[in-house]
């Protein structure tokens, strides 16, 4: 699944299914699940079947399928080239040009016509 093209209900989908795959390829009931998470089992029903939970009860579910380090790449600032980092600042820097209005300079009435 392309997570880019996916809305946020479809990705807690997706995850809850994941989770409930990994539950199974480890012999686990939900309620033993549930038991070591610390979590009740409608927690695990709702889960795997709705992708909704709260993110603490997520974690525990996460660890207690020893799946913790799995976490660890999320939301980490990705390092780049020192060429990219550069082109990056030098970005920063440039300001757009400045908008000069022109003032105008008021016509002034010719004689003998009137304003």
């Amino acid at each position: 699944m392309n997570f880019g093209l996916s809305t946020a209900d479809e990705i807690a989908t997706e995850l809850g299914a994941r989770l409930k795959a990994l539950r199974l390829a480890q012999g686990l009931q939900q309620g033993e699940l549930a038991g070591r998470a610390g979590v009740s089992r409608n927690t695990i029903v709702t889960l795997e079947n709705k992708g909704q939970t709260t993110l603490a009860s997520l974690l525990k579910v996460v660890m207690a399928l020893g799946r913790e380090a799995d976490l660890e790449p999320l939301f980490e600032i990705k390092i780049q080239s020192i060429a990219q980092m550069e082109q990056a600042e030098a970005a920063k820097r440039i300001r757009a040009p400045r908008k000069f209005s022109r003032k105008t300079t008021p016509t002034k009435a010719k004689p003998g016509h009137a304003s």
